[in-house]
């Protein structure tokens, strides 16, 4: 029987890193609203977010693999998504300047009774970054799509001092660690 597996997620960076290592796959995009109670920890929000995706597709494709995922930025207990607007993104990429944040990617694997749900934490440590770099940073609209207003692997990487942890988690998917689940799941990559 010929396996499918379906990446739960709109995500280019996600699919690119999939790509890279030559995963067979196919996206439907997760169209599920995300809810979450805000009491619990980052992590649980991350893999509770990364199943909600994935359970939403996987009702529909009952005998495929689905793989959902989600990623946030934490900084002192506090969550930081995708900016509402340029100041958003600035007072976010202020308090980022010169600390360290962590990074949280939450993923889930679905297929028929079997479920995987982990999350991967990275520490992220940036450089002092001054309001003219972070204006000019802005004003590229790389960080308006963005957890936290930065993506490591394109400009925002300029800002990236030191990196504890799984860089690709950062990038959106722990792809070594996704992989090995799968397996575990019984998904062949041949």
């Amino acid at each position: 029987m010929q396996q499918h597996l379906i990446l739960a997620s709109g995500s280019p960076r996600r699919k690119e890193l999939l790509e890279n290592v030559h995963v067979p796959f196919k996206v439907v995009i997760s169209d599920v609203e995300e809810v979450v109670d805000q009491k619990l920890r980052p992590s649980d929000i991350v893999m509770s977010l990364g199943e909600q995706k994935a359970a939403a597709v996987a009702e529909r494709f009952t005998e495929s693999f689905v793989l959902g995922a989600d990623t946030v930025v934490v900084y002192k207990d506090e969550i930081l998504g995708k900016p509402a607007n340029t100041e958003e993104a600035k007072q976010m990429l202020t308090k980022l300047s010169g600390n360290t944040h962590q990074v949280l990617t939450g993923v889930a694997i679905l297929f028929q009774k079997e479920k995987i749900v982990f999350y991967e934490q990275t520490d992220v440590t940036f450089w002092p970054i001054s309001e003219e770099e972070i204006d000019n940073y802005i004003d590229t609209g790389e960080p308006m799509d963005k957890a936290g207003s930065y993506g490591i692997q394109e400009l925002g990487s300029l800002f990236v001092k030191e990196i504890k942890g799984d860089y690709f988690s950062v990038v959106g998917l722990p792809v070594a660690r996704t992989v090995r689940e799968l397996k575990k799941a019984g998904f062949s990559l041949k």
